[in-house]
């Protein structure tokens, strides 16, 4: 029992740290491993070791992993991609479904994009389509802004989902967590479209009243748009090889035990995979004033991925850190044999990553966290199967959707960019992610029935 309140200590802190004292993830995470490890009693001699051992270990898997998914996304990003994505889908829809059209944009989008940068790019896409079809801003934001956030809380190659899928164990097994993380997101991104036609009913934004920026205008800032077919394969590549190289490895060889498996194998290895989807995106780097050569301008795209990965990378390996000291603690037992009496299950980690996610508003923090804090524990709570640590990482995205509020930077690039005051804010984006992560905890226990 005492070990349960050192954890329950340590995540105090940890919430309490970022949320109101605002003090980095990376530094709190850290803390809290080694308040973890000194109030636990770890031998003073191996505290250091465990929890460096954690934090290299972690990365070791996963690292490179994510280091690649971002490069891959901010040369989409900067390319036009994203426009030429939306371009296809409303081809497909036409203007019949404004709505849908709008989710499902955003629902792709978010795969190699993280959910921030596809709202900002995909923001005059929505302005001139609300101008033209002549409907509400606030239902086609929301559309918009829940539509990225499902893909965003659980597919790979999205930061958050493949470090959650790391900490479980799941590194060689992502193509079972992306074919899951499609089913749920999409069932999410239908709730949040649901409530996007509920909103626009009731609310009003200021960008109701204004005069926006056509879509000709807007791709013309990119220049020369990059082909349908150039635009989507540098990501759905990559996930159709981690598929193959999924199936290859399931126990039952359905490619045989030859030559044909180990190269299905190698090639849907995560960081085989996304090399190769770099090689397929590199064509894309535009040139510009700045950076007049191809060499220049990827390597100006590789600083800014850095710059947007290494925050990611240090909360990642910072929570393997903790999570190496939970399980060197022994906590996961005794908790496990606690939580088992109540019947929560994958409740459970829903309701931690939950916690984490409103008290400090990070998404990927809460995946990070929450999957770090409960890799011990898996044996414990009846889900050490591979189908039981998938079904966690989604019950944790899930919790890590729940809810989006004013401590979430999300929140407010939706709330800047589509003019909402904060009041129907939250009356239509907080309340639309808390629909989300209610229908998304439902989506996988109701999977749990049929799959566990």
């Amino acid at each position: 029992m005492e070990l349960v309140i050192v954890l329950i200590l340590a995540i105090a802190f940890v919430v309490l740290s970022t949320s109101v004292f605002k003090i980095h993830p990376f530094l709190a995470l850290l803390g809290a491993a080694f308040i973890t490890a000194l109030l636990s009693g770890l031998p003073l001699d191996s505290i250091a070791k465990t929890i460096s051992g954690g934090f290299g270990g972690i990365l070791g898997y996963i690292g490179l992993v994510i280091m690649l998914g971002t490069i891959i996304g901010v040369i989409l990003e900067r390319s036009g991609a994203a426009i030429t994505m939306a371009d296809a889908i409303i081809r497909l829809l036409g203007d019949r479904f404004p709505h849908l059209t709008m989710s499902l944009i955003g629902y792709l989008v978010s795969i190699p994009v993280f959910c921030d940068s596809g709202y900002v790019i995909l923001n005059s896409l929505k302005r001139s389509l609300t101008k033209r079809m002549n409907i509400s801003a606030v239902g086609m934001s929301v559309a918009l802004a829940t539509g990225l956030y499902a893909t965003h809380t659980f597919v790979p190659p999205t930061p958050g989902p493949i470090a959650a899928a790391g900490n479980l164990g799941l590194t060689n097994n992502l193509g079972l967590v992306i074919g899951v993380g499609l089913f749920v997101a999409a069932v999410t991104a239908l709730a949040g479209l649901a409530w996007a036609s509920f909103a626009a009913k009731r609310y009003e934004c200021g960008e109701d009243d204004e005069v926006t920026q056509s879509y000709q205008d807007l791709k013309e800032r990119y220049g020369t748009l990059p082909s349908t077919a150039q635009a989507f394969s540098p990501i759905l590549v990559p996930i159709i090889l981690i598929c193959f190289g999924s199936v290859a490895n399931y126990p039952d060889a359905p490619f045989g035990e030859g030559i044909l498996k180990s190269i299905l194998a190698f090639l849907g290895s995560p960081l085989v995979a996304l090399t190769i989807g770099l090689f397929i995106a590199f064509p894309l780097v535009k040139t510009n004033e700045q950076h007049p050569s191809k060499g220049e301008a990827l390597t100006a795209q590789v600083t800014d991925a850095i710059k947007t990965a290494a925050p990611i990378l240090l909360i990642t390996g910072a929570g393997g850190a903790f999570g190496a000291v939970l399980k060197a603690t022994g906590v996961g037992p005794q908790l496990g044999e606690t939580l088992s009496t109540l019947g929560i299950g994958l409740f459970m980690p829903f309701i931690v990553a939950a916690a984490l996610k409103t008290a400090q508003g990070s998404s990927t923090v809460a995946l990070v966290t929450t999957s770090a804090l409960l890799a011990p524990m898996l044996g414990d709570l009846g889900l050490a199967s591979e189908m039981g640590r998938v079904l966690t990482v989604m019950a944790i995205g899930a919790g890590a959707m729940t809810v989006s509020h004013a401590n979430d930077s999300f929140f407010w690039v939706v709330t800047q960019f589509s003019k909402m005051s904060v009041s129907t804010a939250y009356r239509a984006q907080t309340a639309a992610t808390f629909v989300q992560g209610i229908t998304g905890i439902i989506t996988v226990y109701i999977l749990s029935l049929f799959l566990l």
